[in-house]
């Protein structure tokens, strides 16, 4: 008797357990879309994240990157939204630049709940910086050129106009004293690595972007860091860098990075890329290049993540309306 409830269960064990792997999502050809040419924040987070998850082997094969640069981000959501509704094994990379041009209305007709949003790889502090010969050293130096040069200073950033880069800049300028941050000239690129390009090439005079975007050329000397916005200084090879609440101007700008999915993705997938996402975030591989790029730790998934993403859309609204950005 014994032995055959023991083969009842056996079975029993056997079906149910193919029942439940045929419905879980075992991911195949993934795509990450990079909302920006090579080089940018965007482009950081597919890259690093798909080299993480391939060498953890948390997907099989390599996570294949595709650069779409436009609008700010909103040629790839539109995309998303419009194309690729129920495409599983599809990441976007997103950050405080995607809940700036939402928060904006600047995807026309799009708004954060027609896509799923999956979770952080951490949070990247904005940086305020010039090329490496240029004669500013410091924050106040270069917003009184700012303040008393506007035409001659101009700022390179890989957001849209009104965007997170270029609003962090504003916000600094406004905590300086200045009081008509209109008049400061800003030029949009398709990304942060086009923007450093520029400055390098003399075109721009100052670059406002993220940690991530700019080590290398740090390290270089063709970057020369002027303000971190951080509340305290970074730590390791960043340490060295002021914030701007040490030089006077009380702004702090945190750049979280993450991804979103496709809204009609299945929840198995969905629940497959959030796990994902979160496992490598916890590994001792992820920590490393966390320190590496300057992120700092912001682990949110799933319904924590979606709620984060709606109140930074709902705060970057009212920032937006006291700088005049929107009305």
């Amino acid at each position: 008797m014994f032995k055959f409830i023991s083969k009842i269960t056996l079975v029993l064990s056997l079906f149910l357990f193919s029942t439940v792997t045929s419905f879980s999502f075992e991911p195949n050809n993934t795509k990450c879309i990079a909302p920006a040419n090579a080089g940018g924040g965007w482009d950081f987070t597919c890259r690093a994240v798909g080299k993480a998850l391939q060498d953890l082997s948390i997907i099989n094969g390599s996570l294949e990157v595709t650069n779409m640069a436009g609008g700010g981000g909103g040629k790839a959501f539109a995309e998303v939204v419009n194309k690729r509704g129920s495409d599983d094994s599809l990441i976007v990379a997103a950050s405080a630049a995607t809940a700036t041009r939402l928060a904006q209305g600047a995807y026309p007709g799009n708004s954060m709940d027609q896509v799923k949003w999956v979770g952080t790889i951490g949070a990247d502090y904005g940086v305020i910086a010039v090329a490496g010969d240029s004669d500013v050293v410091t924050l106040g130096e270069l917003l009184e050129n700012l303040k008393t040069k506007p035409k001659k200073w101009v700022i390179g950033g890989g957001s849209a106009v009104g965007g997170w880069d270029h609003l962090k800049v504003l916000m600094a300028a406004k905590e300086y004293g200045i009081s008509n941050v209109r008049k400061i000239k800003y030029v949009s690129f398709d990304g942060g690595g086009d923007a450093v390009t520029q400055l390098l090439a003399g075109n721009v005079q100052i670059f406002t972007g993220d940690v991530s975007e700019i080590k290398g050329f740090v390290d270089a000397g063709d970057i020369k860091i002027i303000a971190v916005l951080s509340p305290k200084r970074l730590p390791g090879d960043f340490s060295k860098f002021y914030t701007a609440k040490e030089q006077g101007v009380n702004v702090v700008g945190a750049n979280w990075r993450g991804f979103y999915v496709p809204k009609g993705m299945s929840d198995d997938a969905y629940n497959f890329w959030a796990g994902a996402i979160k496992k490598m975030y916890d590994t001792p591989q992820w920590k490393k290049t966390m320190a590496k790029n300057g992120l700092a730790p912001l682990d949110l998934s799933g319904k924590a993540f979606e709620a984060f993403v709606a109140n930074s859309v709902a705060s970057i609204q009212t920032i937006s309306k006291q700088i005049g950005i929107i009305k």
